[in-house]
């Protein structure tokens, strides 16, 4: 008698959770979380209120006045002497904004321009470039933007009650 062997075939495993798409979360959407704008005159006075008045007119809100944290007696600056003014914007009217800032910038940025945790800033020589009409009693002004970027679910770090932290796989990177 001839005994043969069988050989039973083993069924495939199957991968416990199959990759998805990460493009399809709807968690993963990279989305602008605020712009800040930011023009630095140097010095008090009547160019800073000026200088105001220019973001007031791009953005519609009312600016805010920094102060310069110590004295440069090289530059004429004095500790706590309001030197520049700033704004921060949120929603549709930072996203409108921000692409005429880019669109001046025709849309490209060095890599230098981003930091590790995938924000970025820029400047632009002229604000009339974005669009604003010359006005000869205010004069032209330089203009920094610096843009933050987040994920849905980002709050849960800078809430004042319960904060948490945000897990190292749904943090933003330079390649995002």
């Amino acid at each position: 008698m001839v005994v043969l062997d069988k050989k039973k075939e083993a069924p495939a495993k199957k991968s416990k959770k199959e990759p998805k798409d990460k493009s399809k979360n709807i968690m993963r959407d990279v989305r602008i979380r605020k712009l800040c704008l930011n023009i630095c005159v140097g010095e008090s006075g009547d160019r800073l209120t000026r200088a105001a008045k220019v973001l007031e007119q791009l953005t519609g809100q009312q600016p805010v006045f920094s102060k310069a944290r110590y004295t440069v007696r090289s530059f004429g600056i004095r500790r706590n002497e309001k030197i520049a003014v700033h704004c921060t914007v949120r929603g549709a009217k930072a996203e409108e904004i921000l692409e005429r800032g880019l669109k001046v910038r025709e849309y490209e940025l060095r890599k230098d321009n981003f930091s590790d945790t995938g924000n970025f800033g820029f400047g632009i020589q002229e604000h009339i470039d974005l669009g604003i009409k010359y006005d000869p009693g205010i004069g032209i002004y330089g203009l920094d933007f610096y843009v933050v970027l987040g994920r849905p679910g980002f709050n849960v770090a800078h809430r004042r009650r319960k904060t948490g932290v945000v897990g190292f796989q749904h943090r933003l990177t330079k390649e995002d």
